[in-house]
């Protein structure tokens, strides 16, 4: 019998911070838990990693913006979310990064590979690990749909899958959410 060990977790410094993980399907209600999951404290982020690539992402992003309160700063950060968390991370009680898998989706496009894609997941995680915030990230659950036709397709939802469950193993709770309700996991 062979035993499967835990993915070593960062090292923590004792930070007042926490890290909260929200997964779901498309348009399960995940980024409206996010914002409650996230808490009242202030200043607040919501970092953005979505492009407003067309008219349609450019409406999603609207609509995300709409639903949030003023006191909310935005930052877009489609791609170096580590360094954003370095310069800006100290200046917010409360974070929102939404999401996950838009943010794999730009690196993909920038041609990053899947090795350099997991190092710049541990030193997003080890960023976040150094401030005293509460962080919540997004990310879609792309493992319970079907299996895609195209070979691309499976190594980007397998890849998905892989930083979700690096997400989640250095998370101190993990929601999955399914039709706007949120279920606590971890």
């Amino acid at each position: 019998m062979s035993i499967t060990r835990a993915p070593n977790r960062i090292n923590r410094r004792r930070f007042a911070g926490r890290l909260v993980f929200v997964l779901g399907g498309s348009s399960s209600g995940k980024s409206e838990a996010a914002i409650r999951l996230a808490g009242r404290k202030r200043p607040r982020a919501f970092v953005a990693t979505g492009q407003e690539l067309d008219g349609e992402m450019a409406a999603r992003i609207a609509h995300h913006r709409a639903t949030r309160s003023p006191d909310w700063t935005t930052a877009e950060v489609p791609v170096e979310l580590a360094g954003w968390f370095k310069r800006q991370g100290n200046t917010y009680r409360t974070i929102v990064v939404d999401c996950v898998t838009l943010w794999l989706s730009n690196l993909h496009g920038r041609k990053d590979n899947h090795v350099a894609i997991t190092k710049r997941v541990t030193e997003l995680l080890r960023a976040i690990r150094t401030i005293s915030a509460r962080v919540v990230i997004v990310s879609n659950e792309l493992g319970l749909g079907l299996v895609p036709v195209e070979r691309s397709m499976r190594a980007f939802r397998d890849l998905a899958g892989r930083v979700n469950q690096q997400i989640a193993t250095e998370a101190d709770e993990v929601h999955l959410v399914v039709s706007g309700i949120p279920l606590q996991l971890k």
